[in-house]
């Protein structure tokens, strides 16, 4: 397994949800190939959710978001 040192902050857009967290890419790469080789959960650390009115649905050290729901993934 590969070390993955750097953090990313991103914010994703779903349908349903705004959320924003942490990355963990490996050193060097970048988001957008982290999201082509990503499976069908892309890991999120110290995440916060929030719904698109802003009211907060939860906040976790870590959630698994599903690929195919995500929208829009920019960096924060």
């Amino acid at each position: 397994m590969s070390k993955r040192d750097d953090k990313t902050r991103v914010i994703l857009l779903s349908e349903n949800y705004r959320i924003e967290g942490d990355v963990h890419l490996v050193a060097g790469a970048r988001l957008t190939d982290y999201l082509t080789e990503a499976k069908a959960f892309i890991a999120v650390t110290n995440a916060h959710v929030t719904d698109h009115s802003g009211r907060e649905v939860l906040s976790a050290p870590f959630v698994n978001v599903n690929r195919d729901r995500v929208e829009v993934i920019v960096p924060e």
